[in-house]
């Protein structure tokens, strides 16, 4: 049987272990990355009293029958819980911003309204 005879199998086999080198390097540099990333969550706060407080404003203003101004309390608060509920899923820690004392927070209250509004105009009308 003949053998195959590479040209410079010292050259094939510099290459190879230069490649493998390599590669063992980056795979080295993206597991280095990955452990020391700070992966903490971010931290947000809502006001949540000063929106809920402006729906009851417009709600006392409103010339509507009490059955429907319960109503729309109610739809208002499940869709505020529901917002801050998907808030707080995408790795970020909700916090009401009438509690926090110390510290500054990135302010989310206009995506809250945004989400509750959205939620509000999702829901079938009776």
């Amino acid at each position: 049987m003949t053998r195959l005879r590479l040209p410079h199998p010292r050259l094939a086999l510099g290459i190879l272990a230069t490649l493998g080198l390599a590669g063992a390097l980056l795979w080295a540099a993206w597991i280095t990355r990955e452990i020391t990333t700070d992966a903490s969550p971010r931290i947000v706060t809502v006001r949540l009293a000063e929106t809920i407080g402006k729906f009851v404003d417009e709600a006392a203003r409103a010339d509507a029958e009490p059955q429907a101004v319960q109503a729309a309390s109610l739809a208002y608060l499940q869709a505020a819980e529901a917002s801050v509920a998907e808030m707080g899923r995408d790795g970020r820690v909700v916090l009401v911003a009438e509690a926090v004392l110390a510290g500054a927070a990135e302010d989310a209250t206009p995506e809250l309204e945004r989400r509750i509004a959205g939620k509000l105009q999702q829901e079938p009308r009776r």
